[in-house]
């Protein structure tokens, strides 16, 4: 089998299994089945496959097929232009949390220390680590794998030095400390809603990085209620939050706490990260 070949037939399985790019997913696949850029691709219709790399990117189309996440078969996800490591023990990064990346790299000053509520992959901390060299940061993650992932990228970025790391459900495993800033990507999505997602989403990313099984709002009104203690007089609370969640989500801001509360917008126009400054 040929390179043309292989994608002709590769992209027809991935169209009827209802991937939606799929000749752009065959393409991609493929390249990396070869160890190789589009480019080759192009270049060379007629490379005949080896039999190893027919077998690796007959399993590649199979995975996808089957509606696996394109990067978690291939195992990394570009954010803020950056290379991340991912697995199923965290979640994609998305392009619309690189807001929060935006936001906080413009509030940070000085040797700035911030706290990262649910760090995942890393993809927040590690992003504004990585253009601010003078800040550092605690991670938070209920999820041991998911640490020992965020602990990956952060030394693939050279910013494990300062980045410390932490297994806590939400605020409870943290030590007193008052912080400049608190990032957060928290689940969400409402346990009712989970069976109408994506099935890339429903069925592969993990359950408790996208939802809290309730109105998906029982984390964010932690975060929200416990931030007071572990922000500095002026500090910045930056979250992204779900599709019609703003009005439910600004009502719990206590005024007596907090001011500035702004609602920042991704995108498509959907208001996706709040920001809050503390008293």
């Amino acid at each position: 089998m040929d390179i043309s070949e292989a994608l002709e037939s590769a992209a027809k399985t991935l169209q009827t299994s209802g991937v939606a790019e799929a000749v752009r997913e065959a393409k991609s696949l493929l390249a990396f089945a070869l160890n190789s850029n589009q480019t080759f691709l192009i270049a060379h219709a007629e490379y005949e496959l080896s039999v190893e790399e027919e077998k690796r990117f007959r399993d590649f189309i199979t995975r996808r097929a089957r509606r696996e996440p394109f990067q978690y078969i291939v195992g990394k996800q570009e954010f803020y232009n950056l290379d991340f490591a991912v697995t199923p023990d965290v979640l994609i990064p998305r392009p619309e949390t690189e807001l929060i990346v935006a936001a906080a790299i413009e509030i940070t000053k000085g040797n700035a220390r911030f706290c990262e509520v649910g760090i995942g992959s890393g993809c927040i901390s590690v992003s504004i680590l990585h253009a601010v060299k003078t800040a550092s940061a605690i991670g938070l993650d209920i999820s041991e794998k998911a640490l020992k992932v965020a602990r990956e990228n952060a030394e693939t970025h050279l910013v494990a030095k300062r980045l410390e790391l932490k297994s806590s459900d939400v605020f409870e495993n943290l030590p007193a400390e008052k912080f400049d800033f608190i990032v957060s990507n928290p689940p969400y999505i409402p346990g009712e809603d989970v069976k109408n997602l994506q099935a890339e989403v429903r069925d592969y990313e993990p359950p408790a990085a996208l939802t809290d099984g309730k109105d998906g709002l029982s984390i964010v009104r932690k975060i929200i209620a416990d931030a007071p203690h572990f922000l500095k007089a002026g500090g910045f609370l930056l979250m992204e939050i779900g599709i019609n969640q703003e009005t439910k989500v600004r009502e719990m801001f206590d005024e007596k706490n907090w001011r500035e509360i702004k609602i920042l917008p991704d995108l498509q126009n959907i208001p996706r990260t709040i920001k809050a400054r503390i008293r």
